[in-house]
């Protein structure tokens, strides 16, 4: 997937998501390896409600590697 399109699927209907997963694209995403880029693609088909929840700590998710990327878009995100 181009990183232009990757950009777009990261932009949401809320400012915090776009925030934390356009911030991890420039700050986090080029580290991952080939199944934590496919997780993170995974986790960008989560509705809005679900992955905010999911990134702000209120949910965990099932698939281990999402963890994974959800706790290095949370590292990304960190001052």
């Amino acid at each position: 997937m181009s990183d232009g399109r990757l950009y777009w699927r990261c932009r949401r209907g809320m400012l915090e998501l776009d925030l934390l997963l356009q911030g991890f694209l420039e700050r986090g995403y080029g580290e991952l390896d080939a199944a934590g880029r496919a997780a993170f693609e995974r986790l960008l088909e989560t509705p809005d409600t679900d992955l905010q929840a999911l990134l702000l700590g209120g949910k965990q998710p099932d698939d281990t590697e999402v963890a994974h990327v959800i706790e290095a878009i949370r590292r990304a995100a960190a001052p």
